[in-house]
């Protein structure tokens, strides 16, 4: 199974645009092997193993997305960034406080238009500046 995915890994950094228009004939045999994973016997198998292996014969279509379309990562590596910034300032103080009790819901929605600014490569700066000039209208 890990040798599957490291296969994929690989291959979506090899792959170029006109890849993902007509997708390489390795992609199908990915899939494939993947296709060919539930018929495998798993009677000795850890029951976390066998939920996973499960997962995947549910959600098959899904596990090589990736290799599909070319904005679609592998990982959800930035998802867990987004978040971590508010796990963080959770874990330093404890909570978050101000007399109308909305300072939870006020930081996500900066933290979201900070992380959006980024990700959409423009500049934080007047991202924010936007935002008060749309609230103060």
């Amino acid at each position: 199974m890990k040798n599957l995915f490291l296969r994929a890994l690989e291959l979506k950094k090899r792959m170029t645009g006109d890849d993902y228009k007509t997708a390489p004939a390795e992609v199908a045999e990915l899939e494939g092997e993947l296709d060919g994973l539930p018929k495998a016997d798993t009677t000795g198998f850890h029951r976390k193993k066998k939920a996973f292996i499960n997962r995947l014969t549910r959600y098959k279509d899904s596990v090589f997305t990736f290799l599909h379309h070319k904005n679609v990562p592998p990982d959800n590596n930035a998802s867990e960034r987004a978040i971590r910034n508010v796990k963080v300032k959770t874990k330093i103080s404890g909570q978050f406080r101000n007399p109308e009790g909305k300072g939870a819901e006020r930081f996500a929605k900066i933290r979201s238009i900070i992380d959006t600014a980024i990700k959409g490569e423009r500049n934080v700066f007047f991202a924010l500046d936007d935002l008060v000039k749309c609230r103060s209208s």
